[in-house]
């Protein structure tokens, strides 16, 4: 390799060393507006409400016992003593549906939005309690206060309506708190004494109309549960342990039905568990549910843009060096500085149009008016229109693979490995021929007659 040909390799690795600056700035920019906006999005959440999530209803029966022990006194004579204590018994519904209707809100903060939801949820299930409450020794030593209905939700700022429960043709009015630690915050509501002494069934049902923001998931509490959520938003994400048993998503929203039983969710020893320990890991972690994501997050695609900036000007770069041995034209490394500014402002340009524009839009008119640009520039550079609108062209396809490698997820390494795999394939077929002996000393021999010419003089 001649030392011409060398010179102008280190300069132009050095200028994309040098590049990488400005990419950095940009790629510490591009987070730096990421962590502002989830900020934003945290504090419209806190000032309405957060993702929601609902635990029970959970039966709770207080009750009393009298234990009796015997002791011996200092005169060996036996006496019985007897002493109370305090528990409750929880159980949990045989049949628990949940049927909820959301339809999804904007809220913006300058040009930040967060998406708010508000479900309409009519809840219903039966409990049948066993008799003597599956107390199997001593029933006649309890005694039991007034039970009641406890339902956790996970921010209650988000409770939208008064809570009445139907309990067969009674009506009841539920009050603030679960009473149950373990439960979390929420509601209750006091019922009827029960004779436990039989087996009884009591159906419920009532409305709960929630709000909430990212997240609406349902712990199915039931022997066997069904819930049915159907929402406004076509873009949802189905979170949590179990996938909807059939789902319908369509461009005006979607559908989706989840079946559990005991069998599938083991709640029951959960409850257990969290009753025992208070540790309720294992019975929250069975939830289900959708989140209403953003198709479209910029900051999330500008990111990985940008990861592929430092591949993107290297391809322009190399563009312009075949023109140079190609076509016999020398290009300054400041043309090669110019031309590589302008690629790593595009990326500027993408950021702060897309939080007005959209990413797509905000794509289209960078590359626009950076192809563009570059075109006009290179038309003067090359010193040939043809040859200017030529690389333009070159540039807006890549471009266009670019955008194509950002929208393709899933195929994005294999569409990457493949266009890596054509662009070395065309620049090997353009310089099978070429001298790399021979490159740059025309130039140079171009310039011997005046030099001898100088000499003699």
């Amino acid at each position: 390799m001649n030392r011409s040909l060398a010179i102008k390799f280190g300069a132009i690795a050095l200028l994309m060393l040098l590049l990488l600056v400005p990419l950095m700035m940009i790629d510490g920019l591009i987070r730096e507006r990421q962590y502002l906006r989830d900020g934003v999005l945290e504090d419209i959440a806190r000032s309405s409400s957060n993702s929601q999530l609902i635990s029970g209803p959970v039966l709770v029966v207080p009750y009393r016992q009298t234990l009796r022990e015997w002791k011996t006194d200092a005169k060996g004579k036996r006496i019985q003593e007897t002493r109370e204590v305090s528990g409750r018994l929880f159980m949990l519904p045989d049949r628990f549906e949940v049927d909820g209707k959301i339809q999804t809100e904007r809220r913006a903060r300058g040009i930040y939005e967060a998406r708010l939801f508000h479900a309409n949820n009519h809840i219903s299930g039966t409990f049948v309690l066993p008799a003597q409450l599956g107390i199997d020794e001593d029933f006649a030593d309890y005694r039991f206060d007034e039970p009641y209905l406890a339902v956790g939700i996970s921010d209650i700022r988000g409770i939208e309506n008064a809570l009445t429960l139907q309990l067969g043709d009674r009506q009841l009015e539920f009050t603030p708190g679960t009473q149950v630690s373990w439960l979390g915050d929420g509601v209750h509501v006091t019922l009827p004494r029960v004779d436990g002494r039989q087996q009884q069934r009591l159906d419920f049902e009532f409305d709960l109309t929630l709000q909430g923001t990212g997240q609406l998931q349902v712990i199915p509490v039931g022997k066997t549960s069904s819930v049915h959520l159907a929402a406004d938003w076509p873009h949802p994400s189905f979170i949590g342990n179990y996938l909807p048993a059939r789902r319908e998503v369509t461009e005006q929203g979607f559908t989706a039905n989840w079946q559990t039983s005991f069998f599938s969710t083991n709640l029951h020893e959960a409850m257990s568990s969290c009753v025992d320990t208070n540790r309720c890991e294992s019975f929250n972690d069975r939830s289900f549910g959708v989140s209403l994501i953003d198709p479209v997050d910029q900051y999330l695609k500008s990111d990985r843009a940008i990861k592929y900036a430092l591949l993107f000007i290297a391809l322009t770069f190399a563009g312009f060096f075949l023109f140079e041995v190609l076509k016999r034209l020398a290009v300054h490394p400041i043309q090669y500085a110019l031309v590589g500014a302008a690629l790593a402002l595009f990326y500027l340009l993408l950021l702060s149009l897309s939080e007005h524009l959209g990413f797509g839009m905000a794509y289209l008119v960078s590359a626009g008016a950076c192809v563009g640009l570059i075109g006009f520039y290179t038309c003067h550079v090359l010193r040939s229109l043809g040859h200017g609108l030529g690389f333009a062209t070159a540039l807006a396809a890549l471009y266009g693979l670019l955008y194509g490698l950002l929208s393709a997820e899933d195929y994005a390494l294999l569409m990457g490995s493949l266009l890596l795999f054509s662009l070395l394939g065309v620049f090997m077929v353009l310089t099978r021929k070429l001298d790399w002996y021979g490159v740059g000393l025309a130039r140079t021999s171009s310039r011997q007659p005046v030099d001898a010419e100088v000499a003699h003089e």
